[in-house]
């Protein structure tokens, strides 16, 4: 049985709901392996939304505090893109980010977001969502390229992203 039967089948249970909780992470890691990182996005997305798992700014903290500067400064910038420069200065008045930002810089390197606190990802992250929410499909797309750090996310966000691979599937 080659790997996509086998993912097929794994698929198949999260699409039936029969699966075995403790091994969707890595479950997980054979769908990031297999499929187009799109696939990965939209499962990861589906989970950003769900009522079933934390809020998309505490999510996306989380997987901000997991990841390295050059990934930290990816997310930012991309936060930083959707509200622009001054809105994230007036939201974050006072904190570092705000600082970096006041001088004109719009982009900001993985040196400076090793500055940037969770808490205030989170923050920018819930502004965000409301004054653009294709936010959360970005963000996705960002993260699909990394599924190691989206494996932190825990076992409801990965059984959802799996739910979603699996009607993905289905559909063709």
């Amino acid at each position: 049985m080659g790997l996509m039967d086998q993912l097929a089948d794994v698929l198949k249970q999260y699409s039936s709901g029969a699966t075995q909780s403790g091994d969707v992470t890595q479950h997980f890691e054979q769908a990031a392996q297999a499929m187009p990182s799109s696939a990965i996005a939209d499962g990861l997305a589906a989970a950003f939304r769900s009522n079933q798992t934390p809020a998309f700014g505490n999510m996306l903290s989380s997987l901000f505090s997991q990841s390295n500067g050059d990934q930290r400064a990816g997310l930012l910038n991309q936060l930083i893109s959707a509200l622009g420069p001054t809105t994230v200065s007036q939201v974050l008045g006072g904190t570092a980010l705000a600082g970096l930002l006041s001088g004109g810089a719009s982009q900001i390197t993985a040196a400076q977001a090793q500055q940037i606190s969770p808490d205030a990802v989170q923050t920018l992250a819930e502004h965000a969502e409301k004054a653009d929410p294709s936010i959360i499909d970005k963000a996705s797309s960002f993260y699909a390229q990394h599924p190691q750090l989206v494996k932190t996310l825990g076992g409801a966000a990965l059984t959802i992203a799996m739910a979603k691979l699996a009607q993905r599937q289905a559909q063709g």
